[in-house]
């Protein structure tokens, strides 16, 4: 009979075992699935779904939950193709325009911190608020039009290749590689782990729980804000509904990867393979023929499963 800590490893490599599973079975029924340019597609596909996921994977392992996904980084779209040079008015900041982008994102991240741990209201509705909020600030500024992004700078971060890659992703390894740094090796990472794993432990340790919420509220913001500007470059344009469908993708690749709702457990490697699972999956499906209906119907059954392994029944009595 395996040991509990067996048990325990075979499960946290579950995710990656999928992920190669069902790569090798796409794969096996249609070739063209192991072509470098299909590799390409995948990863071009996952860059704005992971740089979105970092900012949520630091959410739950904290314990909460972010439902802002969507409006913050259709917020942050508008604010970046309203700054560059676009059809609607004269401005053209250029590369500072991203900065104001992402400075939104984190200044709304920070409200919900500050509103969840002053006002002790659960993060699920602080931030199912916010999302509301970005989207009508969103409307508000464009007047329910879209405005088309210019700026070939910009629009280079989608059409832009470096080694066959778009810009994109290598933006999106960037922030992989800054969230698995302040996970591994800042003392604010190693706060977010004990404070999901118990706050009153964490407490009795002498660590800030207000300060490390508001802080992780902060960092998500601001990738969401990253994540925007991605999507307006990706597109060529900004408008509020820019976001539509990003908060489902975003949550699915976080637990799919092994971040536990529970909080505590997972982290920005998990979550990496979360967002291939679900890329892989998505690519999958269109190259074997699955209607787009049944591929929604999959990735919901996918979700559901995911959070019942995830869910430490013994530790989780309700969602924070």
């Amino acid at each position: 009979m395996l040991s509990r800590k067996s048990l325990e490893r075979i499960k946290s490599l579950a995710p990656l075992i999928a992920l190669v599973a069902l790569s090798l079975l796409i794969g096996f029924r249609n070739p063209r699935f192991f072509d470098f340019f299909n590799f390409v597609r995948i990863a071009n596909s996952a860059a704005i779904p992971l740089v979105l996921a970092m900012g949520a994977t630091f959410v739950i392992i904290l314990g909460s939950v972010d439902l802002s996904v969507e409006g913050v980084l259709a917020f942050g779209a508008v604010v970046v193709a309203i700054l560059v040079h676009n059809d609607m008015n004269q401005n053209s900041f250029g590369w500072f325009a991203p900065l104001f982008s992402i400075a939104a994102g984190a200044s709304i991240g920070f409200l919900n911190g500050v509103i969840h741990v002053k006002a002790r209201i659960p993060s699920f509705m602080v931030t199912l608020g916010s999302w509301f909020v970005g989207i009508g600030l969103a409307t508000l500024i464009l007047g329910g039009t879209n405005a088309r992004v210019l700026d070939p700078q910009i629009r280079g971060l989608a059409l832009t290749r470096f080694l066959n890659f778009p810009l994109a992703v290598w933006v999106a390894v960037g922030i992989l590689v800054l969230g698995w740094l302040i996970e591994r090796f800042t003392v604010f990472g190693r706060h977010v782990f004990a404070i999901g794993g118990g706050e009153d432990l964490a407490a009795l340790s002498g660590i800030h729980i207000e300060r490390v919420k508001i802080l992780v509220f902060t960092l998500a913001g601001a990738f969401y804000g990253i994540g925007g500007v991605l999507a307006a470059a990706q597109l060529g344009q900004g408008n509020a509904t820019i976001g539509d469908g990003r908060l489902f993708s975003t949550i699915t690749a976080v637990v799919v990867g092994g971040t536990s709702l529970s909080g505590g457990s997972g982290g920005v490697l998990n979550t990496l393979v979360g967002v291939l699972i679900i890329a892989v999956l998505g690519n999958g499906m269109v190259l074997l023929g699955i209607s787009p209906d049944l591929q929604q119907a999959v990735q919901g059954v996918i979700i559901i499963i995911a959070v019942a392994v995830s869910i430490d029944r013994q530790r989780m009595k309700f969602v924070k």
